[in-house]
């Protein structure tokens, strides 16, 4: 099995590198994905995260509700350092039950947007980082999401530089053209992983 740990900036076109990967016969763990899964309605997660931010958390449905949590932990740093403290355990453990129930020979790619900001690099073979140029993931994020550019702005300022991203890169898929670009960069590095595999 070979650990793959998938990051890039906000706008960059991560999850669009997952999907081909997935396509090309990798198996994705996608730590967004589970982050939510492990605080849904019935969890023990969402039980703790109320515990520790109180009822207001929320919504009416009794599901998380994510702005409400947002406002309370967004830019103060000990109340996120608490909401960490109980979604990532969380996440580690159902990420290595997945990884554990992949085939011995599979390729696993951990997608993980905060990897270079929380140094997670040597928990993996191989990272590979998806790169654009910044008014390229601009444009997507006004474009594509629906965003302002002054909120656009300050969500990839948010996250670590691209300098710190490629520092802990062993392979990067420049994004920065069409579909079809990418698609044939990332079957490059399919084969690429399949060639170091075992």
């Amino acid at each position: 099995m070979r650990k793959i740990g998938l990051t890039g900036g906000i706008g960059a076109g991560k999850s669009a590198v997952a999907d081909l990967l997935v396509s090309y016969g990798a198996v994705l763990i996608d730590s967004d994905l589970i982050a939510r899964e492990v605080v849904a309605p019935g969890t023990p997660g969402l039980a703790a995260v109320v515990e520790e931010f109180g009822p207001g958390v929320l919504g009416p449905d009794g599901a998380l509700d994510r702005p409400a949590l947002g406002a309370i932990v967004f830019g103060d740093p000990e109340r996120l350092a608490a909401l960490n403290a109980i979604v990532h355990p969380l996440v580690r453990e159902r990420s290595a039950r997945l990884e554990a129930a992949a085939e011995p020979d599979a390729i696993v790619v951990h997608d993980v947007p905060l990897l270079a900001e929380n140094g997670l690099q040597r928990l993996f073979d191989q990272v590979i980082v998806v790169d654009a140029d910044e008014e390229v993931r601009l444009a997507r994020l006004v474009e594509r999401r629906g965003m302002s550019e002054p909120e656009a702005r300050a969500r990839m300022a948010a996250q670590a530089s691209r300098e710190q991203r490629l520092a802990v890169a062993d392979l990067v898929v420049e994004n920065n053209g069409s579909i079809e670009e990418l698609a044939d960069r990332v079957k490059d590095v399919w084969r690429l992983l399949g060639s170091t595999a075992g």
